[in-house]
């Protein structure tokens, strides 16, 4: 009885080890992306950082949709496949606004309706 349970831990850990050993070479694959694109043109603007672009420019408050489209017209930022990327924008923005306070880059104007914070940038 106990020699089918050694068997079977040692095959549970050699099948884990083995699962270590790919899931190494997918994070070196993926750092070697990461480092390919940094070569060729930066790294990629977030979303939080194209609708501080979108709304610095408009200079007018604007809701999540509106600058969910804003951003892929400007070609700042495109949602990667996501179903709801504008509740994703306004939880981020709503995030960044509460725990940074009067630095946010945001400012709440309205029910859903953000704006650029020039005083943040001031500081």
């Amino acid at each position: 009885m106990s020699k089918k349970t050694k068997r079977t831990k040692r095959k549970a850990a050699t099948s884990a080890k083995g699962g270590k050993r790919k899931a190494k070479g997918a994070k070196a694959a993926k750092n070697a992306a990461q480092a390919k694109r940094g070569r060729e043109g930066g790294k990629r603007t977030s979303a939080l950082d194209a609708a501080a672009q979108v709304l610095k420019k408009a200079g007018k408050p604007m809701n999540c949709k509106t600058l969910i489209t804003a951003m892929a017209e400007q070609g700042l930022w495109s949602s990667p496949a996501g179903k709801t990327p504008q509740a994703t924008l306004y939880a981020a923005i709503s995030r960044e606004a509460s725990t940074k306070g009067a630095k946010a880059r945001f400012k709440k104007v309205d029910r859903g309706l953000f704006a650029f914070n020039a005083a943040a940038e001031e500081k």
